[in-house]
């Protein structure tokens, strides 16, 4: 095992292929077993609800499913971060993942195993989520870090290159060989990944868990939170008690809103409250711990607040695959195409605009005095999947108005959701990694997946409200669906964040945490 980088003289490091590798088989694994999941829920495993609530249903366990996988990392960020290192979390994470891929391909028609092998699932692929983004950008230092920004982005076109042909092939395979061949064939990749993964164990840098450390993140807030100053008040400790009792006490609506939605809701208010109380009283850190922790500390801050910012368009960007899916289904094809075969559309695109963008677009945009800045980018995303979001709605209104709509269609508002997607997504990978201090890099990568399982809590309790008679009395007046209705709300959701994001990116000075050497 090595603790050097092979990268002498700025070249790439050899290991790169393994992760890349592995890295294209767990997405064909996830997005395999993923793109088919709100299909065949609707249409067998719970087929013994009333027609009626079955999309509703199915979209409910979509996202539900989806909250956890992106809750897991935080698990999994801590547990590498403190006591096994990325390299054996990876490894252990990804032999849970398989097994829950057994699960789902043995218990095809048993909601107990079923939903047991999606726990495992979200556990394993939430577990490693943070790590092998983070894992490769160690192999990394100072000398080559502009070859780590090509191959931050390689990486996410490989992850659209598994998502490719796994949204094209696996509803095929669902519909004529059976979910048993459909589920176990994405289960059979993610072994392949593992065994990639594990190939590569001679050549990679590993960097050791992190000590325990006095100056840490944690004991640096709760450092500002509990220092008493003669004279003066504690505004921010009231702030985090606030935030700690209104999250416990969340938990009394389980029964109305389930437990999912409220232990969601809860880290918002734990987070929210902890995290802007400690930024109040933040200087009153400075003397028991050194400055450059104070300073990491609030940086970190800043950074969470970047990502509050983006959770809007990660609950419009993963209603592709079940929002999307159900559209679809409404509207006209050829008879060997599937619905959910539409959703190949978004990585082949993103595999196109990635090179378009870096070798074509931003060049242009900088020649015309125009820096494309990683915020810059993040700002018009987000923007650009309301406007994806605007021109679905247009298309449910077409269709709830009895008009014959061909799903060709779809390819449109999937074009501005792709872009959307590729000046968020791929982007905030590498922002995450270059603005996180050195003993926090798993976690804070944890906190970046951690916006879509808040995205994703939007979407349930959008779901939740149109359960109840006043909420879908009131959108009736507008003479829209339910449906309709909801598109063109988190359209509005998701243009509002982006102005918000706009003016909040324009007062964050950005920082470089990549490693010496």
């Amino acid at each position: 095992m090595s603790t050097t980088p092979d990268h002498a003289g700025g070249r790439l490091p050899r290991q790169i292929a393994y992760i890349i590798g592995n890295e294209g088989c767990e997405r064909f694994s996830f997005y395999g077993m993923r793109n088919i999941l709100t299909p065949f829920l609707i249409t067998t495993l719970l087929l013994y609800l009333p027609e009626g609530q079955r999309t509703l249903a199915a979209k409910d366990v979509f996202h539900t499913f989806v909250i956890g996988v992106y809750f897991f990392p935080l698990l999994g960020g801590w547990l590498a971060d403190r006591f096994f290192g990325k390299y054996n979390t990876v490894l252990w994470m990804s032999l849970v993942y398989c097994l829950g891929h057994a699960c789902l391909a043995i218990f095809e028609h048993n909601r107990l195993g079923f939903f047991t092998g999606l726990g495992l699932i979200a556990l394993g692929a939430g577990g490693i989520k943070p790590l092998v983004a983070s894992f490769m950008g160690d192999q990394f230092d100072r000398s080559n870090k502009h070859l780590a920004k090509v191959v931050f982005d390689a990486f996410y076109w490989i992850i659209n290159f598994g998502s490719f042909f796994a949204s094209l092939l696996m509803p095929l395979f669902l519909h004529h060989f059976g979910a048993a061949v459909a589920f176990g064939i994405p289960g059979g990749l993610m072994f392949i990944a593992t065994v990639v993964f594990w190939l590569g164990r001679r050549q990679y840098v590993m960097l050791p868990p992190t000590p325990p450390d006095p100056n840490a993140f944690s004991r640096v807030l709760r450092t500002a939170l509990l220092t008493h100053r003669p004279g003066q008040a504690r505004p921010g400790l009231w702030i985090a008690v606030a935030g700690v009792l209104v999250a416990l006490g969340g938990f009394a609506f389980v029964g109305t809103l389930g437990f999912v939605i409220v232990a969601c809701l809860a880290l918002v208010a734990l987070i929210g409250g902890v995290g802007g109380g400690a930024w109040l009283q933040m200087e009153r850190a400075r003397g028991q711990h050194p400055d450059a922790a104070v300073d990491g500390a609030r940086n970190v801050l800043r950074v969470l607040v970047i990502f509050a910012l983006t959770t809007p368009f990660f609950s419009l960007f993963d209603q592709k695959a079940s929002t999307w899916v159900v559209q679809g289904h409404e509207m006209t094809m050829p008879s060997w195409f599937h619905a959910a075969q539409m959703q190949a559309l978004n990585p082949m695109l993103v595999m196109l605009l990635i090179p378009f963008n870096n070798l074509v677009l931003y060049p242009l945009l900088r020649r015309l005095g125009y820096e494309p800045t990683a915020l810059r980018r993040m700002t018009a995303g987000i923007a650009f999947s309301g406007l994806a979001w605007i021109v679905v709605g247009g298309l449910q209104v077409v269709i709830d108005d009895g008009d014959p709509l061909s799903i060709v269609w779809q390819v449109l508002p999937y074009a501005l959701l792709t872009f959307g997607e590729v000046l968020v997504s791929a982007t905030g990978l590498e922002f995450a990694y270059s603005q996180a201090p050195a003993s926090m890099k798993g976690v804070v990568m944890s906190f970046w997946n951690l916006t879509t399982t808040i995205g994703n809590l939007w979407v349930l309790l959008a779901n939740a409200a149109v359960r109840n008679g006043t909420v879908t009395g009131s959108i009736a007046s507008t003479g829209l669906s339910v449906t309709a209705f909801q598109m063109f709300f988190f359209a509005a959701f998701a243009l509002l964040a982006a102005l918000a994001f706009g003016l909040y990116a324009r007062r964050y000075r950005e920082v470089d945490n990549y490693r010496s050497g």
